[in-house]
């Protein structure tokens, strides 16, 4: 289940395992694509050889965490192509997301201590949680890198260990949690290197001083970076241009919009073509959503410490990586990849990797390729209808998506520029 070969192994004393290390990392990725069942019944279902759960238990607890995190660096790359995939791209740059997750412990003696249950407004939460941080390229929702707590760290602190991983020519949108000098100075920096942009909805605490007023309504601000934040000594401040828009719906309070970006341009980049664009944040929580009630089908990990459930959330990242080229191949560049329902090809996805792994020995080259293309043949019919309203041309925000206005995150029906002169504008 996937070309990449296994991480290399350190040296280890004793006799040589009778399970090699590439079983057990794909009976891994199949597990948790499957509905109810152990490891060690999805394991034999995929090898035709039992093995007890205690013994992958142990052999998983033994296992470096390098072996996850090498399998994922050379896993998680970026598929979309500008000719194939105009969605997931906007004026030339790659759309990106960054955003985290929780991820449910189940109460072992082991988890409960090492870590707390959180509180929340009626005591003690029942699980105790792990974070996760996803770098996603949007209109694929497929991960690029991901970090994941395994020693407590915060989502604010995992962010900061994937912002050097930002890829080169890409548009990064970020949430609130985000929009601060703290972050935004790190991120300037590693854009600058790259030749990236970042789009991040600012918190409203913060302040700034204003450099200058665009024509387009949006404003140059200039905010102030704490000592301990600054990327370089000689970087105390940073310089981003600001845009406020009043976004809502028909018979709900409108919401004050507060983005801020690295793209000064105002030509380049007009304000409400960003304002458009930011609802795209949103399919990252739609990716949290379908990996977590479609792919594992559940937010509470079966695993029994917090090192091996590190390794489940690392192995439901990588099938849904694996899900994200077998969305590609079956939109094959003809309709937008997220028109296809992962939910309904996700049985037809594991019958091909069961069949393939376990009849590749007796089949042909042509067989093989008969195979294939029946499976997708089959996906194919889980396209779902083009959205009302959506963006079809790929020059402007938003392209391929209608914007979603489900709370305040989003860019509602219409956007009222507050700075400048501009008149209203609709969204929808």
């Amino acid at each position: 289940m996937g070309a990449a070969p296994a991480p290399t192994l350190p040296a280890r004393r004793g006799r040589k395992p009778r399970v090699p290390l590439t079983d057990v990392l794909s009976a891994l990725t199949f597990h948790v694509m499957k509905g109810p069942g152990s490891l060690g019944e999805h394991f034999t279902e995929l090898f035709d050889e039992p093995l007890a759960d205690s013994s992958l238990a142990d052999r998983r607890a033994r296992l470096p965490w390098e072996i996850f995190a090498e399998l994922m660096r050379r896993v998680l790359r970026r598929r979309a192509t500008r000719s194939r995939h105009p969605e997931a791209f906007w004026h030339g740059w790659r759309l990106v997301a960054i955003d985290g997750t929780q991820w449910s412990l189940t109460n072992t003696p082991q988890i409960s201590a090492q870590r707390r249950k959180p509180r929340t407004r009626r005591g003690r939460a029942a699980f105790a949680k792990l974070t996760t941080v996803v770098l996603l390229e949007l209109g694929l929702r497929n991960p690029l890198a991901a970090a994941i707590a395994r020693d407590g760290e915060s989502e604010w602190a995992l962010a900061l260990t994937l912002v050097p991983q930002l890829p080169a020519r890409v548009l990064l949108l970020a949430d609130r949690l985000y929009g601060c000098g703290a972050f935004a100075a790190p991120l300037w920096a590693a854009c600058q290197r790259v030749g990236s942009h970042f789009l991040v909805r600012a918190q409203t605490a913060v302040k700034g001083r204003v450099l200058d007023r665009l024509p387009d309504g949006s404003r140059v601000l200039e905010v102030p970076i704490a000592r301990r934040h600054r990327p370089t000594p000689a970087m105390t401040r940073l310089t981003v241009r600001e845009i406020r828009v009043r976004v809502g719906r028909p018979g709900h309070r409108p919401t004050e919009l507060r983005l801020w970006t690295s793209v000064l341009d105002s030509r380049q980049a007009p304000a409400l073509e960003l304002a458009r664009l930011y609802a795209q944040r949103w399919e990252q929580e739609l990716y949290f959503r379908e990996v977590k009630h479609h792919v594992r089908r559940t937010d509470l990990l079966q695993s029994h410490t917090v090192e091996t459930a590190a390794q489940e959330i690392a192995a439901i990242i990588l099938a849904s990586a694996l899900l994200a080229v077998e969305r590609t191949r079956v939109a094959n560049g003809t309709v937008p990849v997220l028109r296809v329902s992962v939910a309904k090809i996700i049985p037809i996805v594991e019958g091909m990797w069961f069949t393939l792994d376990v009849a590749a020995p007796v089949l042909t080259e042509q067989q093989t390729q008969y195979i294939l293309k029946k499976m997708y043949q089959r996906m194919r019919r889980y396209i779902t209808p083009a959205r009302r309203g959506a963006f079809m041309s790929p020059g402007r925000a938003a392209a391929g998506h209608r914007l979603a206005a489900a709370d305040e995150e989003h860019v509602g029906r219409r956007a009222i520029p507050i700075h400048g002169c501009m008149s209203d504008s609709a969204i929808s």
